[in-house]
């Protein structure tokens, strides 16, 4: 699989740093004064510097829970999700929704959790104990 590309506005190119490359642990690529190239798990992600930027507040009923529209973030592996979760849990930041199962015993049962970067930006991971359930229907 080839790696994506997503480029997303902050307000402080700073906080972003310290977000991307501290807490998730994103290695950090190019930059500018204007934008910071993150390396996402093996994705390219650019965080370009917006000082009006402000997250959109819409949601969307998901298993009974008020999911970010929109939001980002990487299918991982559940050791990865787990050792991602301890390290969010670890640096205080709060979950908009915490780490949990959804969809239990139903075909797309998956792991997830979400959480805001320091500009509001929403950031979904998620993880499969089959990864053969990412696009089941039934």
């Amino acid at each position: 699989m080839r790696p994506f590309h997503l480029a997303f506005p902050v307000h402080d190119l700073e906080a972003a740093r310290a977000f991307y490359r501290g807490v998730l642990g994103c290695g950090e690529g190019r930059s500018s004064e204007h934008w910071i190239d993150f390396d996402l798990y093996g994705h390219q992600i650019v965080a370009h510097l917006n000082p009006d930027a402000r997250a959109v507040a819409a949601t969307n009923p998901v298993d009974g829970h008020n999911v970010p529209v929109p939001h980002f973030g990487v299918v991982l592996t559940m050791p990865q999700w787990e050792e991602l979760a301890e390290r969010v849990r670890a640096a205080g930041i709060s979950f908009g929704i915490a780490p949990y199962v959804r969809f239990k015993g139903l075909p797309g049962e998956q792991a997830t959790m979400f959480f805001l970067d320091p500009s509001g930006n929403a950031l979904e991971f998620k993880a499969f104990s089959d990864d053969a359930m990412l696009f089941a229907t039934g």
